[in-house]
């Protein structure tokens, strides 16, 4: 990867004659990268640009069909939501993180503010007289979770009085929700990246150029195809959960090795592992690894979040990544 010579400071692909678009092919088949890793430091300046909702878990046998009634065996509840989970993750690696969010002037919303606060997160927050999104994520036998949402997604906006000038001194930003002037704000950092959630309209009709487009190959709202962007992403990274996924440029990366039924055994469940990876990717590309090493401790990241209960339980700190990628290295 290098520096985009059109100036706006995205990174661009190497000029190998790589199509950003190709589609993936077996090039990058590994758990961790080979060799000593950069520490990660405690010196990044990180921030988040997102949205936060209330979310309600409630562990089932299975999803339930039409007209039956279950008895659920968990039921608990968190501040979550895309950019928050993202924000902790990176917290858990570098320290505190900035994140700009707005939140419904509601009680939930301030149990959300509360709550995400204790978690090391420095909160900038717009507060709207609209409520506060709420989510149910029912968590199956397996692990796996099913998300419905009520509620409009409240997102931060450029003239919201929040003090958009720290993201010019970012390390690193992922920004989940957003309008286009607040996305020029936070390209201003050295490392922007974005889910495609954020709105692929949005993004083009900006111009900034994204380090890195982070979105599940699965789901079709993260979906992402050549020609989306203008300009494409430096690398965009689709993942495909237990499988890992690929990059394009580039190619298929593997997540590392999990077992279906020691997920059901540890209680564990889905919420979040992709924004776990998120937030690990980010912060590795923040603090100048490579792309190999910053999709490893991402995938580190994904595979730990869902060993936990609910958002955050499973999400690993900076020591406990050493030790995944040194074990596997080893």
């Amino acid at each position: 990867m290098r520096k985009d010579p059109g100036g706006d400071g995205a990174l661009a692909p190497d000029d190998d004659g790589d199509d950003p678009h190709q589609p993936p092919v077996d090039l990058l088949p590994f758990y961790a990268p080979p060799g000593p890793l950069t520490a990660l430091g405690t010196g990044l300046r990180l921030a988040v640009v997102g949205h936060v909702e209330w979310v309600s878990f409630v562990r089932v046998p299975a999803l339930p069909r039409s007209g039956q009634i279950q008895r659920a065996s968990d039921l608990f509840e968190q501040a979550a939501g895309g950019g928050a989970v993202v924000a902790a993750q990176m917290a858990r690696l570098a320290g505190p993180v900035d994140v700009f969010t707005a939140l419904g002037r509601d009680p939930l919303g301030e149990r959300a503010a509360a709550e995400l606060s204790e978690r090391g997160l420095n909160l900038h927050i717009a507060w709207r007289e609209a409520p506060t999104r709420r989510a149910i994520s029912f968590i199956e036998a397996s692990g796996e979770r099913s998300i419905t949402v009520y509620g409009e997604r409240l997102s931060p906006c450029a003239s919201d009085p929040l003090p958009w000038e720290l993201l010019g001194s970012c390390d690193g930003v992922f920004v989940t929700a957003c309008d286009a002037e607040a996305l020029r704000h936070a390209r201003r950092a050295k490392v922007l990246a974005a889910t495609p959630r954020l709105g692929l309209p949005l993004i083009r009709a900006t111009g900034v150029g994204l380090d890195a487009l982070v979105g599940s190959a699965s789901d079709p709202g993260e979906s992402y195809g050549a020609g989306d962007l203008d300009p494409p992403p430096g690398v965009y990274v689709g993942t495909e959960g237990a499988q890992g996924g690929y990059t394009c440029p580039g190619g298929r990366f593997q997540a590392p090795q999990r077992s279906a039924v020691g997920l059901e055994r540890c209680g564990g469940d889905t919420y979040g592992a992709g924004d776990s990876f998120a937030g690990g990717l980010t912060t590795a590309l923040a603090a100048g690894w490579t792309l190999e090493e910053a999709l490893a401790l991402g995938s580190h990241c994904g595979a730990a979040c869902i060993t936990g209960r609910g958002a955050y339980a499973g999400q690993i700190d900076g020591a406990a990544a050493e030790r995944r990628l040194g074990s596997v290295r080893d």
